[in-house]
């Protein structure tokens, strides 16, 4: 998912099949020989153009990166990527994860509901439900016998009390050692069967509401155990809508509409299977539901865009080394710097031996050494010798480089147990010493370069034409 989110991100444009074109949805332009209709560009303008967007468009801007869209798309189908078996894999997980829910409909889930809850009416049996209130003396099941002992002794002088009259939730709260219940007077949830250990179940069923047992040993200690209410489960129109709620938040849904494919799948008799199920599935929704298609649709120009750009724009300007050398030697003068920078560590030390250390640690190696060489001879093991900051500091990203370096008044804060300070690099005056000085910067540039030279290759290999009649009426018939 994170692929297609990032894919969409960068085009801030989507596509969509194109449909038979009707009075009330004319051809808006035409992109290497396919109609895209106006409402298939209303859909994505009005998308990537909503409240909250901060570099809204207007349509006429947008016409230019709509059509730039469709041409990489088309050049992707043209290299066949839609062809790759990883594309295809990719493409119907996400397809499905839209199609599935849409397949179960609220019979289905009522039904798988009514399920549920015969089950759980099954499983409560014809005791039904059961809400108690407990006192608790704990004891050990591996403690000695004195232990037990005293545990009796309070429970029985607790049980005396309360034949006496003595309140229970009261005595509950403040003698009871079950916290949980103790802070609601000893009251426990409504419970079933196979809930409570043995020994406590036996006594609480045997009750009726406002009955108290006498005192009952468990593997927890003692108990006093009061009734305060049973019932049978309400009916099933009582807890639809909870039954429901939880279906959803455990994709119920989903768990359902994979079983009703699978069940078509068995009964065709191998005509069909899962993938062709969900490939008609996703055409019959598409055909009744515009938003479906339009996303079913990005989502599979979404993730051909991040294939072919990756390999063309993003990936290929990071890995060339020599074009990046070359695109930084002819523009070199777009990354001087109009004040200095420094180049190189700050870093703080217990010992004064370690201030010199360090410079003699990385004085012969590349700037992009530095950090490991450091790592490796100071801070290999759990003891962490000394701590640094490495870079290319303007004036403002570092307190102790704005005093040292800059001679700026600032205050800087010494770190806890480093309480010694040095820096060594230097100064650059006029720009980055190398490419590797400003790497990041370069490779979006070099990206973008590549990205205009393909983009122009695209408008004079493929045709376009827009309607411009119709774009007039686009969010205005």
């Amino acid at each position: 998912m994170k692929k297609l989110a990032f894919a969409l991100l960068l085009v801030t444009v989507t596509s969509v099949s194109s449909h038979a074109q009707s009075a009330d949805d004319p051809v808006v332009m035409t992109v290497n020989g396919q109609p895209v209709l106006r409402s298939e560009f209303e859909y994505s303008y009005n998308k990537n153009n909503s409240e909250g967007v901060i570099d809204k468009k207007s349509v006429e801007d947008y016409v230019e990166l709509f059509i730039n869209y469709k041409l990489k798309v088309a050049a992707a189908v043209d290299a066949r990527y839609d062809t790759l078996s990883s594309f295809q894999k990719e493409f119907a997980q996400y397809r499905d994860q839209q199609v599935l829910p849409m397949l179960v409909t609220d019979s289905d889930m009522d039904a798988e509901a009514r399920k549920i809850y015969d089950e759980t009416v099954q499983r409560i049996g014809p005791d039904g439900l059961i809400k108690t209130a407990h006192i608790l003396m704990r004891a050990d099941q591996q403690a000695p016998q004195s232990e037990w002992d005293a545990a009796k002794v309070r429970i029985d002088s607790i049980y005396n009390a309360l034949k006496n009259g003595a309140d229970f939730a009261e005595l509950a709260t403040r003698l009871s050692q079950d916290p949980g219940s103790a802070r609601q007077g000893g009251e426990l949830p409504f419970a079933q069967h196979g809930q409570f250990v043995k020994e406590y179940e036996d006594a609480a069923f045997a009750l009726q509401p406002g009955e108290m047992s006498e005192v009952v040993k468990s593997p927890f200690g003692y108990h006093i155990i009061l009734m305060k209410e049973r019932k049978q489960l309400e009916p099933f129109e009582f807890h639809h809508d909870a039954i429901i709620s939880f279906m959803e938040q455990r994709s119920m849904r989903d768990k359902i509409a994979q079983q009703k494919v699978e069940k078509m799948v068995e009964e065709s008799k191998g005509k069909l299977t899962i993938a062709s199920v969900m490939e008609q599935k996703a055409q019959d929704l598409a055909s009744k539901d515009m938003d479906m298609r339009y996303l079913i649709q990005e989502y599979h120009d979404g993730l051909l865009l991040y294939e072919i750009s990756n390999n063309l724009v993003w990936d290929k300007a990071a890995k060339d080394e020599e074009g990046l050398a070359t695109f930084f030697k002819k523009h070199k003068k777009n990354y001087a710097w109009d004040k200095p920078r420094f180049k190189g560590i700050a870093y703080h030390v217990k010992d004064q031996g370690d201030v010199k250390a360090v410079r003699n640690c990385v004085k012969k190696l590349p700037f992009e050494q530095w950090a490991e060489a450091l790592r490796t001879t100071f801070n290999a093991d759990s003891v962490i010798r000394i701590r640094v900051e490495k870079g290319i500091f303007k004036e403002g990203d570092n307190a102790y480089i704005d005093s040292v370096v800059f001679k700026k008044d600032t205050t800087v804060t010494h770190l806890k147990d480093y309480p010694i300070d040095a820096h060594y690099g230097k100064v650059l005056k006029k720009g980055p010493e190398n490419m590797a000085d400003v790497r990041g910067l370069v490779v979006a540039d070099y990206q973008e370069e590549l990205e205009k030279e393909w983009v122009a290759n695209l408008r004079r290999k493929y045709t376009f034409q827009v309607n411009d009649e119709v774009l007039k009426t686009v969010n205005n018939h």
